[in-house]
């Protein structure tokens, strides 16, 4: 897809992105992102690599909710990371996913930011 104004890239349509499954989808930049739509239509777009086990997949993970919070969690050790914040909810205090702002445009296209990413989600970083 080409790229969107303003620093936003379009990464798929909504319809691509079934209710509470992941996706992932790579920016211009090299940076890796998941992304998760959830039931009530919320998009969440964080780094797709595994802080605690170093490995892309993320969007592989299991949505879900703990105590109200909703959460993905990842497929190689089951910590939670909480979609709003990145905040790892089981594992150190330094395991966050870098977020991304998402958006749709008219055409019910989802294009996410890079702004703020962290280097570790970008790809073929050392």
């Amino acid at each position: 897809m080409p790229r969107g104004g303003s620093g936003w890239t379009p990464v798929c349509a909504l319809s691509d992105l079934p209710p509470e499954q992941g996706r992932a989808a790579l920016l211009p930049d090299g940076t890796a992102v998941a992304l998760f739509r959830r039931y009530d239509g919320t998009l969440h777009a964080l780094g797709n690599l595994d802080p605690v086990h170093g490995a892309p997949v993320m969007c592989h993970g299991i949505v879900g909710d703990r105590g109200g919070v909703p959460v993905v969690t990842s497929p190689l050790g089951k910590e939670a990371f909480a979609l709003e914040t990145g905040r790892c909810l089981d594992g150190p205090e330094e395991a966050r996913l870098p977020v991304h702002a998402v958006r749709i445009t008219e055409g019910d296209v989802i294009e996410v930011s890079p702004a703020g990413n962290a280097a570790e989600t970008r790809v073929g970083s050392p």
